[in-house]
């Protein structure tokens, strides 16, 4: 089964973020970025060191999220993006009002 399309002017990308980025601070860094940007979406810790943030919006508000993410204030770098996330929520859940 595939994806449905994203709305127009809408989009949806799955990141997996390397980096110093494991712990509370960075998850609260990537939850306040998306928030402020209009974004629904989660962010978590994986066993492996690096972080997922799933994060879902209008197009532009997006982009500039992984930007943020990738210019990384704790030396991050986004090492994958899925423009068609499939994932069970994460820890750190955000949802707009």
């Amino acid at each position: 089964m595939t994806a449905p399309a994203p709305s127009p002017g809408r989009k949806a990308v799955r990141l997996v973020i390397s980096g110093k980025v494991q712990g509370v601070f960075y998850r609260s860094w990537a939850v306040e970025t998306a928030t402020g940007l209009g974004l629904d979406g989660w962010v978590r810790n994986d066993p492996d060191g690096t972080v997922e943030a799933v994060a879902a919006g209008p197009a532009d508000a997006v982009d500039r999220f992984v930007e943020a993410c990738r210019e990384g204030s704790s030396a991050a770098r986004v090492d994958a993006v899925d423009v068609s996330p499939a994932a069970e929520p994460g820890e750190s859940g955000f949802r707009q009002a």
